[in-house]
């Protein structure tokens, strides 16, 4: 996508993927951008608002799941995202988000709290 001097700092160090990353975070936070930012093809400022929610904890559980296996931190990321990106919105995710049913899980939560972000502010 960009190289890494284009990446958005996090705004919640205490919680999202940053958060729950720990001491990996800043090793963690421009790969899992990047690796977000191609799969979905939404830019830089929209991942960020996605790593920086409950949802971005919940997609570095699975790093942490990655990690616990053996994984490298960049094939953790990536196998977190490909996981993510294979699961589908279903009918009711979709009646409670509003995010088109059949979309990738990734893609949608990814735009979901973008959407939501800009409506808090």
């Amino acid at each position: 996508m960009s190289n890494d001097t284009n990446i958005p700092a996090t705004r919640n160090e205490g919680w999202g993927f940053w958060g729950t990353m720990g001491g990996y975070a800043s090793i963690a936070w421009p790969l899992a951008m990047n690796a977000v930012a191609n799969a979905t093809g939404e830019d830089f400022d929209i991942v960020r608002a996605f790593l920086d929610s409950r949802y971005g904890r919940h997609f570095a559980d699975e790093v942490h799941n990655g990690l616990f296996d053996g994984k490298s931190m960049q094939d953790a990321i990536d196998a977190a995202t490909q996981q993510w990106m294979g699961w589908t919105i279903r009918r009711q995710t979709s009646r409670d988000y509003g995010i088109p049913r059949g979309l990738p899980y990734l893609t949608g939560f990814v735009i979901h709290c973008a959407i939501s972000e800009e409506l808090a502010a």
